[in-house]
């Protein structure tokens, strides 16, 4: 129609049609850009392209914007939500106009691992921004496996529950695989290690699952108030020793039947066994590249603590969470305490890289 305004300009202001789009780089150490790169393009029959109405800046981000080592420049970012633009021939599960959740990996979820409902490890998956595929932080992601990976979500892209599904991609997700990794379920009293967004998502997942009581090691009071409001009962500030006492204080000696790692760190691991109570389990969701040091299975063997956890597959439980959210009785949106515009990404990593935020949503356009 003469004289209609561009889809493209629509949705991204000062954009005009033929712009190519932008997405966040990585250059090496604290270096991040946002960069003009081609439009993604449908490439195999299976996949899609989906316009990005919000994404996020994850802890595991920092553990690569804080490396030193030299790097080739990639794109960067595992987490966002949209709304589908394209499909390829083979995809029949979405359509264009579709509003859609991307977990933070693609998978095809009907080989055997995903049917065991880890597509974390798919036979034919993959992570977002390797391999040519582009990553979460940017206008547009070409989404391979669309049919496996892309969950449909009944709401506009201007909806108010923005913000709690885009957790639904990563952190409430792996929470949630946190609590029941350690076992949480009526009645239980947890132990949680790890006040970052996902530490916080596991408080809140534990609170749904029933949990009776739930202790968060925290010392930061804004991070301490949304764990209180996501259920957490008790908070202790002592980390290493000093924390693991604290812990077998509040449990008459005992210690914790289950014990939530949300960090990933060598000290972290020393207080997740060293607060877990004989026949405990400790359900680890934080990524070990601060895990330098091996684990030794003597406190395991001589307390008979279980291990239980690794990466979230979040697209198993994107299906049981989503209603929830959508009916407002689950709601992770208080882990963002910061919202910046896309063209504001390398602010997001300084205030998460500097504890001035909890985690910061992205929005394209803005």
């Amino acid at each position: 129609m003469p004289g209609a305004v561009p889809e493209a300009t629509k949705r991204y202001p000062g954009r005009r049609q033929n712009d190519p789009m932008k997405a966040t780089r990585i250059h090496g150490h604290r270096d991040i850009r946002l960069e003009e790169l081609p439009d993604p393009r449908i490439v195999e029959p299976s996949d899609a392209v989906v316009r990005v109405v919000a994404s996020c800046i994850c802890g595991s981000d920092l553990w690569q914007y804080r490396k030193e080592d030299a790097i080739t420049p990639w794109q960067i970012g595992h987490e966002f939500i949209g709304v589908v633009e394209q499909v390829g021939s083979a995809v029949s599960t979405v359509e264009e106009g579709d509003f859609v959740i991307a977990p933070f990996v693609w998978s095809d979820n009907t080989c055997v691992i995903c049917q065991d409902g880890i597509q974390t490890s798919c036979l034919h998956g993959g992570g977002w921004g390797s391999n040519g595929v582009d990553g979460g932080q940017g206008e547009k992601v070409r989404v391979p496996q669309a049919d496996g990976t892309l969950v449909p979500a009944p709401v506009s892209e201007d909806s108010h529950l923005i913000p709690a599904l885009l957790t639904l991609s990563d952190v409430m997700g792996t929470g949630h695989h946190a609590a029941k990794a350690a076992g949480v379920g009526p009645g239980s009293h947890v132990a949680v290690v790890g006040d970052g967004a996902v530490g916080l998502c596991a408080v809140l997942a534990a609170k749904r699952l029933g949990a009776e009581r739930i202790t968060i090691f925290s010392r930061h009071a804004d991070r301490t108030a949304v764990a209180k409001q996501f259920g957490a009962t008790n908070v202790i500030a002592e980390r290493g020793k000093e924390g693991v006492a604290r812990a077998k204080d509040e449990t008459e000696g005992l210690g914790f039947a289950h014990v939530i790692e949300a960090v990933g760190s060598n000290d972290s691991w020393a207080m997740s066994l060293g607060m877990a109570r004989p026949g405990g389990t400790v359900g680890f969701v934080g990524v070990p590249i601060g895990a330098s040091e091996g684990i030794s299975p003597w406190p395991l063997f001589e307390k008979n603590v279980a291990i239980r956890g690794g990466v979230a597959p979040v697209r198993a439980y994107i299906p049981e969470l989503l209603p929830e959210v959508l009916d407002g009785s689950l709601d992770p949106s208080p882990v963002f305490d910061l919202e910046l515009p896309l063209s504001q990404v390398a602010e997001g990593y300084r205030a998460m890289d500097e504890r001035r935020a909890i985690k910061v949503l992205l929005r394209p356009g803005a």
